[in-house]
């Protein structure tokens, strides 16, 4: 049995998370490294009319990690079997980085998500643009283990939020020191950070979905000062998805809900209402 962050027990020790709010279930799956608490910048917002679930994917926050095969697509089975046993198939969902390429993936097999919000998504790279991925998050992992013990007296000054975000936001002096804390925290302690970062930069590339294939809508959101997966990826994404609709984020990083929190919330609301 363990005990969710909602309150709730279960028996299928899988995946940690909370709920919060009323109403058609909303999925939000956070990227590499994180967990469900870099999501605080829009909870409010898309509980107010959502029952958000928010979770730890296998391996990040308070998840324990997988058995055997620690990749993608075990993880996308993973909160495919979440799904099912908490009775929200058919929910919308939303994904940050990691999780957006994990959210396209559950879209690509069908009968599990409803309308998918992928924001940022890894993997559409090529050449050696996979790079700039790894080494934006191999740097953050190793900022946040190296200056952990400093990093809540770090984190309170603006400059040092900036700093230490610099790949992942264009707003990141803006960002609550509590946020910043527990993202660089959360790095540090990830027991699957390794071998995903492994498996999303080097695995099986990611499969599209032809024309028409798609039960449900797929919005793509792109920040246009993106640092980690790059703006001229977004083309990509939307040849291997075609049925998917492109919204950018201006003045915006890699994280939208952080860098633009009120457009991302009122994108992800309007593409999901009913």
């Amino acid at each position: 049995m363990r005990e969710s962050a909602g309150g709730h027990h279960s028996e299928w020790v899988l995946i940690n998370y909370v709920r919060r709010g009323q109403g058609k279930p909303l999925l939000l799956v956070h990227g590499l490294g994180s967990n469900w608490r870099t999501w605080q910048t829009i909870l409010d917002p898309l509980a107010a009319e959502r029952a958000v679930v928010a979770i730890d994917l296998p391996g990040f926050g308070k998840s324990p990690p997988l058995d055997g095969e620690v990749s993608l697509r075990t993880l996308a089975s993973a909160v495919a079997r979440f799904l099912h046993e908490h009775d929200l198939c058919g929910a919308d969902a939303v994904g940050s980085s990691m999780g957006a390429r994990l959210v396209l993936e559950l879209a690509r097999r069908g009968q599990v998500l409803g309308t998918v919000v992928s924001l940022g998504p890894g993997g559409f790279w090529a050449g050696r643009e996979h790079l700039a991925y790894q080494v934006s998050l191999c740097l953050s992992m190793r900022l946040a283990r190296g200056l952990h013990a400093a990093m809540p007296a770090l984190v309170a000054h603006a400059w040092a939020r900036t700093l230490l975000l610099a790949r992942f936001s264009a707003q990141g002096r803006r960002l609550s020191p509590a946020l910043v804390l527990e993202e660089m925290r959360s790095y540090a302690v990830a027991k699957s950070f390794d071998l995903m970062l492994e498996d999303v930069v080097r695995g099986s590339p990611l499969e599209g979905a032809d024309v028409g294939t798609l039960a449900k809508p797929v919005v793509i959101g792109w920040g246009r000062l993106d640092k980690v997966c790059l703006p001229r990826q977004a083309a990509r994404a939307q040849a291997q998805f075609p049925d998917a609709r492109l919204h950018w984020f201006e003045c915006c990083g890699h994280y939208p809900h952080w860098d633009q929190p009120e457009e991302t919330a009122r994108l992800i609301l309007d593409t999901t209402a009913d």
